[in-house]
């Protein structure tokens, strides 16, 4: 008799079903080795599928995300979206902090109530790697160098996961990005996994407005991202970019997949950043049963 596994599609960073980020939870993915998780994150074509195990002495749950193409160490909206999941059905009751364990960090996420309930996730203070020539980006993002924001190097950042910061001068010309894959990607082996490019936002509420390019399959750009946007908090404090602690941040305009997160930064920047908080609601829009 085939196994069969509970899934739930869970869009996270919004509260409107089809916007946001989509991933998909397997609730009990015991059992299932890393070939089978692999093949599922290929079938959902989802930037992350996410796999729930159970805890240990360190945390309420342990959790692997797959891209279509691979493993990663840690991820936002699959967070996000793994404690709503696990808060419906029942697992996180009543609690108002649980901790997912993933390979880079033991995460902690407060359950906010509210309406809606949010889920802030508490990342690692970052780490400020390698920079690329500005020309370099500018030529991969098919813009001017002039289009990238004054005095800002693109920097990998890390908060658990390594992602290049490009920093814009303007909303219009994140808007004017088309990325040649292949200059913006051929580097990536050197300490990136994926790309983050940014502008200030426009109008309030939100301080930044973002977008987001991986090679996740088929999933080019990437309708919201919790690490990168972590890391993208990070390298505007160090810089001075946002002097605020708390804010907005928007994205997923570009895929038609709006979604919205609340950043706080800890620490005394811009030499003592410490944890990244990114919070956003979720939404689930399928409940399913999987059989292998």
């Amino acid at each position: 008799m085939p196994a069969e596994l509970s899934v739930l599609w869970v869009d996270a960073f919004t509260t409107t079903p089809l916007h946001g980020n989509a991933c998909a939870v397997v609730l009990d993915a015991r059992g299932l080795d890393d070939a089978t998780m692999q093949a599922i994150a290929r079938e959902t074509n989802l930037s992350e599928t996410s796999f729930v195990f159970p805890g240990d002495a360190e945390s309420d749950v342990n959790v692997r995300y797959w891209t279509p193409n691979g493993e990663i160490p840690l991820a936002g909206h699959p967070t996000i979206a793994t404690t709503h999941a696990l808060r419906e059905a029942g697992v996180f009751a009543g609690r108002d902090v649980v901790r997912l364990k993933m390979p880079a960090a033991v995460v902690p996420v407060a359950i906010r109530p509210g309406d809606p309930v949010t889920y802030a996730m508490s990342q690692p203070p970052p780490t400020f790697l390698a920079t690329v020539p500005r020309a370099e980006v500018a030529t991969a993002l098919r813009l001017r160098e002039d289009d990238l924001l004054a005095g800002a190097m693109p920097q990998t950042v890390s908060t658990g996961t390594p992602q290049l910061m490009i920093a814009l001068a303007s909303r219009d010309a994140l808007d004017r990005v088309e990325p040649d894959r292949h200059a913006l990607f051929k580097h990536a082996a050197r300490d990136w996994f994926s790309v983050h490019v940014f502008a200030r936002g426009d109008d309030a509420p939100a301080a930044l407005v973002a977008r987001h390019f991986a090679d996740f399959g088929d999933v080019k750009e990437d309708p919201f991202t919790g690490s990168a946007t972590g890391g993208m908090a990070a390298y505007c404090a160090r810089y001075g970019i946002v002097r605020e602690r708390a804010y907005v941040v928007e994205q997923g305009m570009h895929v038609h997949r709006p979604g919205r997160a609340h950043v706080e930064v800890d620490g005394e920047p811009p030499d003592a950043i410490g944890r990244i908080t990114v919070a956003g609601a979720a939404v689930t829009v399928m409940r399913a049963t999987m059989r292998l």
